[in-house]
Protein backbone atom coordinates (compact mmCIF):
# COMPACT_ATOMS: atom_id res chain seq x y z
CA UNK A 1 0.00 0.00 0.00
CA UNK A 2 1.18 3.78 -0.44
CA UNK A 3 0.10 6.65 1.60
CA UNK A 4 0.23 10.01 1.06
CA UNK A 5 1.41 11.98 4.56
CA UNK A 6 0.53 15.39 4.68
CA UNK A 7 2.94 17.02 7.57
CA UNK A 8 4.46 13.35 7.92
CA UNK A 9 8.01 15.29 8.95
CA UNK A 10 6.00 16.66 11.63
CA UNK A 11 5.84 15.10 15.53
CA UNK A 12 2.89 12.91 14.80
CA UNK A 13 3.32 12.61 10.98
CA UNK A 14 6.57 11.14 11.26
CA UNK A 15 6.31 8.57 14.06
CA UNK A 16 2.78 7.77 12.08
CA UNK A 17 5.55 7.45 8.76
CA UNK A 18 8.06 4.90 10.48
CA UNK A 19 4.83 3.26 11.61
CA UNK A 20 3.70 2.56 8.37
CA UNK A 21 7.01 1.89 6.95
CA UNK A 22 7.69 -0.61 9.77
CA UNK A 23 4.66 -2.30 8.54
CA UNK A 24 5.96 -2.75 4.62
CA UNK A 25 3.79 0.33 3.21
CA UNK A 26 6.15 2.71 1.24
CA UNK A 27 4.95 6.38 2.24
CA UNK A 28 5.13 9.85 0.22
CA UNK A 29 5.32 12.95 2.40
CA UNK A 30 4.47 16.30 1.83
CA UNK A 31 5.42 19.02 4.01
CA UNK A 32 6.20 22.80 4.12
CA UNK A 33 8.15 22.43 6.84
CA UNK A 34 6.46 25.81 8.50
CA UNK A 35 5.99 24.45 11.99
CA UNK A 36 8.53 21.12 11.29
CA UNK A 37 12.29 20.50 10.39
CA UNK A 38 13.86 19.04 6.94
CA UNK A 39 16.52 16.51 9.20
CA UNK A 40 12.98 15.05 10.49
CA UNK A 41 13.08 13.37 6.82
CA UNK A 42 16.50 12.11 7.53
CA UNK A 43 15.65 10.55 11.02
CA UNK A 44 12.63 8.72 9.58
CA UNK A 45 14.91 7.32 6.70
CA UNK A 46 17.74 6.07 9.57
CA UNK A 47 14.83 4.73 11.99
CA UNK A 48 13.42 2.49 8.70
CA UNK A 49 16.82 1.70 6.89
CA UNK A 50 15.49 2.98 3.25
CA UNK A 51 14.12 6.52 1.60
CA UNK A 52 10.89 7.96 1.69
CA UNK A 53 9.63 10.12 -0.95
CA UNK A 54 9.45 14.18 -0.30
CA UNK A 55 7.48 16.72 -1.88
CA UNK A 56 8.39 20.44 -0.18
CA UNK A 57 4.65 21.45 -1.34
CA UNK A 58 1.94 23.94 0.46
CA UNK A 59 -0.94 21.88 0.30
CA UNK A 60 -2.74 24.65 -1.00
CA UNK A 61 -0.84 24.57 -4.52
CA UNK A 62 -3.25 22.41 -6.21
CA UNK A 63 -0.95 21.85 -9.81
CA UNK A 64 1.80 20.61 -7.35
CA UNK A 65 -0.80 18.16 -5.34
CA UNK A 66 -1.56 16.99 -8.79
CA UNK A 67 1.87 16.37 -9.76
CA UNK A 68 2.41 13.94 -6.20
CA UNK A 69 -0.67 12.10 -7.83
CA UNK A 70 0.34 11.94 -11.30
CA UNK A 71 3.52 10.33 -9.91
CA UNK A 72 2.38 8.08 -7.38
CA UNK A 73 -0.27 5.48 -7.41
CA UNK A 74 -1.95 6.60 -3.65
CA UNK A 75 -4.12 4.11 -2.11
CA UNK A 76 -4.81 6.39 0.64
CA UNK A 77 -4.29 9.65 2.91
CA UNK A 78 -3.59 10.97 6.08
CA UNK A 79 -3.90 14.24 6.53
CA UNK A 80 -1.70 15.36 9.43
CA UNK A 81 -0.73 19.34 7.92
CA UNK A 82 -2.28 22.63 9.18
CA UNK A 83 -0.96 25.17 11.66
CA UNK A 84 -1.81 24.39 15.57
CA UNK A 85 -1.14 26.93 17.52
CA UNK A 86 -4.26 27.67 19.59
CA UNK A 87 -3.37 31.24 21.06
CA UNK A 88 -1.54 32.16 17.44
CA UNK A 89 -4.85 31.09 15.85
CA UNK A 90 -6.81 33.49 18.29
CA UNK A 91 -4.06 36.39 17.15
CA UNK A 92 -4.44 35.43 13.43
CA UNK A 93 -7.83 33.44 12.88
CA UNK A 94 -7.78 34.73 8.81
CA UNK A 95 -4.63 32.91 8.59
CA UNK A 96 -5.78 29.95 9.83
CA UNK A 97 -8.89 29.64 8.08
CA UNK A 98 -7.27 30.28 4.99
CA UNK A 99 -4.44 27.61 5.50
CA UNK A 100 -6.30 24.90 7.55
CA UNK A 101 -9.65 25.08 5.35
CA UNK A 102 -7.89 25.74 1.81
CA UNK A 103 -5.22 23.05 1.89
CA UNK A 104 -7.79 20.56 2.96
CA UNK A 105 -10.04 21.96 0.06
CA UNK A 106 -7.08 21.72 -2.75
CA UNK A 107 -6.24 18.07 -1.01
CA UNK A 108 -9.82 16.90 -1.88
CA UNK A 109 -9.70 18.18 -5.04
CA UNK A 110 -6.70 16.46 -6.25
CA UNK A 111 -7.64 13.16 -4.44
CA UNK A 112 -10.95 12.88 -6.51
CA UNK A 113 -9.30 13.94 -9.63
CA UNK A 114 -6.90 11.11 -9.15
CA UNK A 115 -9.78 9.24 -8.25
CA UNK A 116 -8.11 8.64 -4.62
CA UNK A 117 -11.17 8.59 -1.74
CA UNK A 118 -9.52 7.06 1.43
CA UNK A 119 -8.62 9.38 4.13
CA UNK A 120 -7.79 9.63 7.71
CA UNK A 121 -8.11 12.80 9.09
CA UNK A 122 -6.04 14.56 11.97
CA UNK A 123 -8.69 16.05 14.45
CA UNK A 124 -8.57 16.76 17.76
CA UNK A 125 -10.65 16.54 21.31
CA UNK A 126 -10.57 20.57 21.38
CA UNK A 127 -14.08 19.44 18.98
CA UNK A 128 -15.93 18.43 22.05
CA UNK A 129 -15.63 22.14 23.48
CA UNK A 130 -16.14 23.26 27.03
CA UNK A 131 -19.54 21.51 27.67
CA UNK A 132 -19.87 17.87 27.63
CA UNK A 133 -19.02 15.98 30.67
CA UNK A 134 -15.92 13.53 30.58
CA UNK A 135 -15.22 11.05 29.34
CA UNK A 136 -15.87 12.44 25.84
CA UNK A 137 -17.16 9.87 23.15
CA UNK A 138 -17.63 10.33 19.47
CA UNK A 139 -21.71 11.15 19.73
CA UNK A 140 -21.61 14.41 21.68
CA UNK A 141 -21.73 17.96 19.94
CA UNK A 142 -19.49 19.63 18.97
CA UNK A 143 -18.42 22.87 19.32
CA UNK A 144 -14.63 25.07 19.65
CA UNK A 145 -13.73 28.24 21.69
CA UNK A 146 -10.86 29.48 19.34
CA UNK A 147 -10.16 29.34 15.32
CA UNK A 148 -8.15 26.73 15.76
CA UNK A 149 -10.85 24.34 17.42
CA UNK A 150 -13.33 25.82 14.70
CA UNK A 151 -11.03 24.59 11.79
CA UNK A 152 -11.08 21.15 13.33
CA UNK A 153 -14.70 21.07 13.35
CA UNK A 154 -15.65 23.06 9.87
CA UNK A 155 -12.97 20.13 8.44
CA UNK A 156 -14.67 17.28 10.34
CA UNK A 157 -18.19 18.62 8.63
CA UNK A 158 -16.93 19.27 5.56
CA UNK A 159 -15.46 15.50 5.09
CA UNK A 160 -18.41 13.86 6.79
CA UNK A 161 -20.67 16.28 3.75
CA UNK A 162 -18.01 14.86 1.30
CA UNK A 163 -18.93 11.26 2.11
CA UNK A 164 -23.07 11.94 2.15
CA UNK A 165 -23.16 13.19 -1.05
CA UNK A 166 -20.57 10.23 -2.61
CA UNK A 167 -20.67 6.89 -0.80
CA UNK A 168 -17.55 5.57 -2.79
CA UNK A 169 -15.62 8.28 -0.50
CA UNK A 170 -13.96 6.39 3.23
CA UNK A 171 -13.32 8.43 5.62
CA UNK A 172 -11.86 8.38 9.37
CA UNK A 173 -11.64 11.30 11.73
CA UNK A 174 -9.73 10.60 14.47
CA UNK A 175 -10.02 12.73 17.89
CA UNK A 176 -6.75 12.61 19.63
CA UNK A 177 -6.41 14.15 23.35
CA UNK A 178 -3.19 14.73 24.61
CA UNK A 179 -0.10 13.52 22.40
CA UNK A 180 3.64 13.00 24.20
CA UNK A 181 6.44 11.04 24.49
CA UNK A 182 8.84 10.31 21.46
CA UNK A 183 10.57 7.52 19.55
CA UNK A 184 12.50 5.09 21.22
CA UNK A 185 15.82 5.60 19.14
CA UNK A 186 15.49 8.93 20.42
CA UNK A 187 15.42 10.48 16.73
CA UNK A 188 12.06 11.66 16.63
CA UNK A 189 10.09 13.73 19.33
CA UNK A 190 8.06 17.00 19.42
CA UNK A 191 10.38 19.79 18.75
CA UNK A 192 8.29 22.57 18.00
CA UNK A 193 9.73 26.02 16.47
CA UNK A 194 9.77 28.71 18.82
CA UNK A 195 8.34 28.46 22.36
CA UNK A 196 6.58 25.34 22.88
CA UNK A 197 2.99 25.71 23.18
CA UNK A 198 1.77 22.02 25.06
CA UNK A 199 3.06 21.29 28.43
CA UNK A 200 5.85 18.52 27.51
CA UNK A 201 8.17 19.86 25.10
CA UNK A 202 8.07 22.66 28.06
CA UNK A 203 8.83 20.51 30.26
CA UNK A 204 11.68 18.70 28.46
CA UNK A 205 13.47 22.25 27.97
CA UNK A 206 12.94 23.35 31.64
CA UNK A 207 15.00 19.86 31.96
CA UNK A 208 17.27 20.45 29.33
CA UNK A 209 18.36 23.52 31.08
CA UNK A 210 17.01 25.60 28.00
CA UNK A 211 14.46 27.09 29.59
CA UNK A 212 14.44 28.41 33.86
CA UNK A 213 10.96 27.09 35.09
CA UNK A 214 7.75 25.35 34.01
CA UNK A 215 4.44 27.47 34.14
CA UNK A 216 1.71 25.66 35.89
CA UNK A 217 -1.74 27.64 34.22
CA UNK A 218 -3.84 27.61 37.23
CA UNK A 219 -3.54 25.15 40.32
CA UNK A 220 -7.43 26.27 41.72
CA UNK A 221 -9.34 23.48 39.37
CA UNK A 222 -11.83 21.33 40.76
CA UNK A 223 -9.42 18.19 40.93
CA UNK A 224 -7.42 16.41 43.54
CA UNK A 225 -4.47 18.53 43.23
CA UNK A 226 -5.88 21.57 41.50
CA UNK A 227 -4.18 21.25 38.29
CA UNK A 228 -5.77 20.46 35.24
CA UNK A 229 -6.11 16.55 33.93
CA UNK A 230 -5.66 15.70 30.73
CA UNK A 231 -5.68 12.26 28.80
CA UNK A 232 -2.11 11.77 27.83
CA UNK A 233 -1.47 9.36 24.91
CA UNK A 234 2.17 8.45 23.87
CA UNK A 235 2.57 9.31 19.72
CA UNK A 236 3.85 5.58 18.91
CA UNK A 237 0.63 4.71 20.42
CA UNK A 238 -1.00 7.06 18.04
CA UNK A 239 1.08 6.09 15.21
CA UNK A 240 -0.17 2.34 15.06
CA UNK A 241 -3.79 3.83 15.27
CA UNK A 242 -3.17 5.76 12.22
CA UNK A 243 -2.03 2.41 10.63
CA UNK A 244 -5.26 1.12 11.55
CA UNK A 245 -6.95 3.49 10.84
CA UNK A 246 -5.87 3.66 7.23
CA UNK A 247 -6.39 -0.66 7.27
CA UNK A 248 -10.03 0.00 8.30
CA UNK A 249 -10.48 2.85 5.54
CA UNK A 250 -9.45 0.49 2.84
CA UNK A 251 -12.27 -1.88 3.41
CA UNK A 252 -15.14 0.48 4.39
CA UNK A 253 -16.72 3.22 2.87
CA UNK A 254 -18.84 6.32 5.00
CA UNK A 255 -17.60 8.16 7.50
CA UNK A 256 -16.00 7.17 10.73
CA UNK A 257 -15.54 9.31 13.89
CA UNK A 258 -13.29 7.42 17.13
CA UNK A 259 -11.65 9.04 19.97
CA UNK A 260 -7.33 7.81 20.20
CA UNK A 261 -6.64 8.25 23.83
CA UNK A 262 -5.84 6.14 27.13
CA UNK A 263 -9.04 6.87 29.07
CA UNK A 264 -7.12 8.06 31.77
CA UNK A 265 -6.08 11.76 32.91
CA UNK A 266 -3.12 12.96 34.67
CA UNK A 267 -2.63 16.35 36.35
CA UNK A 268 -0.24 18.42 35.35
CA UNK A 269 1.57 17.99 38.28
CA UNK A 270 1.81 14.29 38.02
CA UNK A 271 3.06 15.05 34.56
CA UNK A 272 5.80 16.71 36.73
CA UNK A 273 6.43 14.00 38.76
CA UNK A 274 7.11 11.55 36.24
CA UNK A 275 9.26 13.85 34.68
CA UNK A 276 11.23 14.73 37.64
CA UNK A 277 11.94 10.97 37.97
CA UNK A 278 12.60 10.54 34.19
CA UNK A 279 15.02 13.08 33.80
CA UNK A 280 16.70 12.64 37.76
CA UNK A 281 15.75 15.82 39.55
CA UNK A 282 13.09 18.15 40.66
CA UNK A 283 11.96 20.45 37.97
CA UNK A 284 11.17 24.32 39.19
CA UNK A 285 7.96 26.00 38.38
CA UNK A 286 5.66 29.11 39.08
CA UNK A 287 2.30 28.30 39.23
CA UNK A 288 0.69 31.40 36.92
CA UNK A 289 -3.33 32.00 36.68
CA UNK A 290 -6.19 30.16 34.18
CA UNK A 291 -5.38 30.47 30.87
CA UNK A 292 -8.80 31.41 29.37
CA UNK A 293 -10.86 28.67 27.54
CA UNK A 294 -8.96 25.99 29.63
CA UNK A 295 -11.22 23.38 31.13
CA UNK A 296 -10.46 21.50 34.40
CA UNK A 297 -10.86 17.79 33.24
CA UNK A 298 -10.35 16.54 29.76
CA UNK A 299 -10.03 12.62 28.79
CA UNK A 300 -11.42 10.48 25.73
CA UNK A 301 -14.02 7.21 26.27
CA UNK A 302 -11.64 5.00 24.27
CA UNK A 303 -13.83 1.97 23.57
CA UNK A 304 -14.95 2.52 20.06
CA UNK A 305 -11.00 2.47 18.86
CA UNK A 306 -11.11 -0.77 21.00
CA UNK A 307 -13.95 -2.25 19.00
CA UNK A 308 -13.80 -0.65 15.58
CA UNK A 309 -10.08 -0.59 15.10
CA UNK A 310 -9.16 -2.94 17.58
CA UNK A 311 -6.74 -0.57 18.96
CA UNK A 312 -5.93 0.66 22.37
CA UNK A 313 -3.32 2.98 23.90
CA UNK A 314 -0.20 0.74 25.92
CA UNK A 315 1.99 2.99 27.14
CA UNK A 316 1.85 4.73 31.04
CA UNK A 317 2.96 8.04 31.66
CA UNK A 318 5.99 6.85 32.79
CA UNK A 319 7.20 5.70 29.61
CA UNK A 320 5.93 8.48 27.96
CA UNK A 321 8.28 11.01 29.92
CA UNK A 322 11.24 8.53 30.12
CA UNK A 323 10.72 8.51 26.27
CA UNK A 324 10.86 12.37 25.53
CA UNK A 325 13.40 12.72 28.14
CA UNK A 326 15.65 10.47 26.14
CA UNK A 327 14.81 12.53 23.12
CA UNK A 328 14.99 16.03 24.70
CA UNK A 329 18.91 14.40 25.66
CA UNK A 330 19.74 13.87 22.22
CA UNK A 331 18.26 16.69 20.53
CA UNK A 332 19.75 19.36 22.93
CA UNK A 333 22.91 17.73 23.63
CA UNK A 334 23.17 17.44 27.42
CA UNK A 335 25.50 16.44 29.35
CA UNK A 336 25.71 13.59 31.48
CA UNK A 337 24.58 14.13 35.03
CA UNK A 338 27.80 13.50 37.57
Amino acid sequence: MKVLVTGGAGFIGSHTCVQLMSAGHEVVIVDNFCNSKPETIGNIEKIVGRPVHLYRNDLRDLEAMRRVFAEHHIDAVIHFAGLKSVPESIQKPLAYYENNLGSTFVLCQAMLEADCKRIVFSSSATVYGNDNPVPFKEGMPTSAINPYGYTKVMIEQFLTDLSAADPAWSICLLRYFNPVGAHPSGLLGEDPNGIPNNLLPYVSQVAAGLRSEVIVYGNDYDTPDGTGIRDYVHVTDLARGHLAAVQYVLEHNGTEIINLGTGQGTSVMEIMEAYSHACGRALPYRIASRRPGDIAVCYADPEKARSILGWEAQKDVGQMCSDSWNFAKNRYEVAPSS
